[in-house]
């Protein structure tokens, strides 16, 4: 059995818009360099710089004693940094190396050296304010600026790959692209500001005066005094989280206008802002280092789905992610939601702690295994089968069981809808006798994927399935294909079945049918003809002594109707079985029947190859009548000078071929009745016949015949 997964094509591009960027992605962003000088350039100079600043940071770092460092100060600082910086430097290079002139990869890459820079700074400035506190610390002033000040650059990237997102253009149409340089110009002037404003300013902005530690370094290095610096930083600081909206709303009109591929890569960029809020939100609440760690698992799922969505790879499996993330973020709120309410109930039922913890246990030992069996059952509405293969199957197999003919069909498309939670399939497949078998689940509800079904290298049907937006996974196919192969197994072996019985019920026929015509003959043909014989010799008799010359032509008209009877007896023993059969065997029967039947100017050949005991007498009879049957036609159609009768005895089969070097057949020529006889007779005994026109002349009839040993 086997499911084709090429009907999964992208829906056609419109032509218009007002984000004409959909229209197409530019050649540059589809150019792959894997390997090429072109690709290695760019990844050494992004990374190169990279991992030699996180080297510098993880040596530096290591030599930092954690209780050196203030409280505000985490320890975990550094390391997430840097664990950040690497996560978006491979994500960057990556992208680097299969399309280096992509925005997208240069922002990522960029982003990624920038905070491993920042990563260092940071490790070198916590080294000489903490560890050595020397102000002539090479660098340590520089460090503590880029860390402090210069940093702040990073805030350019979540809105820069929002608005450069899928293809590496901004936005285009009078409103989008206005309003898009514009929230790129409110984020960078928040960074552009600290690096230019006094530390003064800063600190009297946030109302709070510097660390004794800041004394160590020169704080101004590019400060420009100003007086509207105040006004400028109450600007600047609110302008960060407002910056966001307008990339935001760019990617919702985006996706709306977005078709086919281009949907598919924005809805990446929907799951990882999905999973991004799912870990930052309890960073809210939850004590160091775990905001940090979720951050960078937010950065990392971002990452990700931007590398997969820009290169295309596997880029249909974030349906089935992004509903299942859905599906898995609402079962699980459920649950604890379910969890607090009845431990809280115990709790003030009882009352007292000591009743408390025995509400706990109690919760805990009663519930907890409901809990898991609802959470299942959750996830089985929601989901369908998918999660369990086994019971899926098991699920499919009882419903055949108890299903017969096209029931069968109904049970597999049954089991698919539920198994994967689909609004409609429908199972095409064609019968042994030509016939097509329609069975339908559901109600089309969107575009249908048709899945081609063989089962023996034939194809014999084809499964449609319509997934409600949602492409099948791998997994998912896999799953519906050992679901297809049950189905079309117990299908085949009922149809099987029942030829079976309708062939038993041929053969019953067939044999009365020839009994009836045997005892036809003999009753209407032979019983009065030896009856007719009978009474001319008792004629014979009465005239002999009166009449000698009388009883002599009587007894001559009975010599001719016993011959008559003869032929008679021989032409009903002949359609039985050829007597030459017995006599001759296969070969020199065909050798005796050349011999009568081949006209001058056609020689004609028999060879026998290969040995064995003595052939069923079934395969002895089709032999015999197919090779007949195609001498015959050479003799009448093929204007041959030369054919050649092989007999190839091999394990388990006998090959029957006659080749002729004839004018050969026509492409318009139909079959005839004599060729139709020739088929019918091999795949009577379960054999194949061929009639076939090679390009040199000629006609070959070839028969495969299973002999059925053993």
């Amino acid at each position: 059995m086997t499911i084709g997964t090429g009907a999964r094509a992208a829906d056609a591009r419109p032509e218009g818009g007002d984000d004409p960027q959909d229209a197409g992605v530019p050649p540059a962003a589809g150019v792959p360099a894997r390997g090429g000088r072109s690709a290695r350039a760019p990844v050494l100079l992004a990374g190169v710089p990279a991992a030699a600043a996180l080297v510098v940071a993880v040596v530096v770092e290591l030599r930092v004693p954690a209780e050196s460092l203030p409280p505000e100060e985490g320890a975990e600082l550094v390391w997430a940094s840097g664990a950040i910086a690497l996560v978006l430097l491979v994500a960057g290079l990556l992208l680097v190396a299969r399309v280096p002139r992509h925005p997208v990869a240069w922002v990522l890459a960029g982003s990624g050296l920038v905070w491993a820079v920042d990563t260092a700074a940071a490790a070198w400035t916590r080294y000489g304010l903490y560890v050595v506190a020397d102000p002539g610390l090479p660098l340590l002033s520089p460090a503590w600026w880029f860390f402090t000040r210069f940093g702040a650059v990073l805030l350019l990237g979540p809105p820069l790959l929002l608005l450069l997102f899928p293809d590496g253009r901004l936005p285009d149409g009078r409103v989008w692209r206005p309003l898009s340089l514009a929230s790129l110009a409110s984020t960078a002037l928040l960074p552009l500001t600290l690096v230019l404003v006094p530390a003064a300013e800063v600190e009297r902005y946030h109302v709070a005066a510097a660390p004794p530690s800041q004394a160590l370094v020169e704080p101004d290095l590019l400060s420009v005094p100003m007086p509207f610096w105040p006004q400028v930083l109450a600007v600047a600081y609110p302008m960060i989280p407002l910056s966001l909206l307008v990339p935001a709303a760019a990617v919702v009109a985006r996706y709306r206008a977005a078709r086919g591929e281009r949907r598919l890569q924005l809805r990446w960029l929907v799951w990882a802002g999905l999973v991004s809020a799912l870990l930052v939100v309890p960073t809210w609440v939850l004590p160091a280092p775990w905001p940090t760690v979720l951050l960078g698992l937010a950065i990392a799922a971002t990452s990700g789905a931007v590398v997969v969505a820009v290169t295309r790879h596997r880029l249909y499996d974030v349906d089935r992610l992004l509903s299942g993330t859905v599906v898995s973020v609402l079962l699980l709120a459920a649950t604890v939601a379910v969890d607090v309410l009845l431990l809280a109930l115990a709790g003030n039922l009882l009352g007292g702690q000591d009743a408390a913890f025995l509400a706990v246990a109690v919760v805990a030992v009663l519930y907890t295994p409901l809990r898991t069996r609802l959470w299942s059952a959750a996830r089985r509405l929601a989901r369908g089968g998918r999660d369990d293969p086994y019971g899926a199957l098991s699920t499919l197999a009882a419903r055949l069981e108890d299903a017969r003919g096209d029931r069968l069909l109904a049970a597999l498309a049954g089991s698919v809808a539920e198994a994967f939670r689909l609004p409609y399939v429908r199972v095409v497949t064609t019968r042994p006798d030509g016939g097509t078998a329609v069975v339908e689940h559901g109600r089309p509800s969107g575009p249908v994927t048709e899945l081609p079904v063989t089962w023996r290298g034939a194809r014999i049907g084809r499964v449609d399935l319509c997934s409600a937006g949602a492409a099948l996974s791998d997994r998912d196919q896999r799953l519906l294909g050992d679901l297809v192969r049950q189905a079309a197994s117990a299908a085949r072996a009922d149809e099987l079945s029942t030829r079976l019985q309708l062939h038993r019920t041929a053969l019953v026929t067939a044999r009365e049918e020839e009994r009836r015509r045997l005892r036809r003959d003999l009753h209407d043909g032979l019983g009065p003809a030896l009856g007719a014989v009978t009474l001319r010799i008792e004629t014979a008799r009465n005239l002999a002594g009166s009449d000698p010359v009388a009883a002599d032509r009587m007894l001559e008209a009975a010599t001719v109707d016993v011959a008559a009877v003869l032929a008679d007896m021989r032409r009903l023993v002949h359609d039985l079985r050829p007597p030459a059969l017995d006599e001759l065997g296969p070969a020199g029967a065909l050798r005796e029947l050349a011999r009568r039947t081949a006209p001058p100017g056609l020689a004609v050949t028999v060879v026998e190859e290969g040995e064995g005991p003595a052939l069923p007498a079934a395969v002895e009879v089709a032999a015999y009548r197919i090779a007949a049957e195609a001498l015959t036609n050479v003799v009448r159609h093929a204007a041959a000078r030369t054919a050649r009768i092989r007999l190839a005895r091999g394990s388990g089969f006998l090959v029957v071929e006659v080749v002729d070097d004839g004018r050969g057949i026509a492409p318009d020529v139909v079959a005839g009745v004599g060729t139709l006889s020739v088929r019918e007779r091999a795949a009577e005994l379960g054999g194949t016949c061929a009639v076939l026109a090679p390009d040199a002349g000629g006609t070959v009839v070839r028969a495969r015949l299973p002999l059925g040993e053993g």
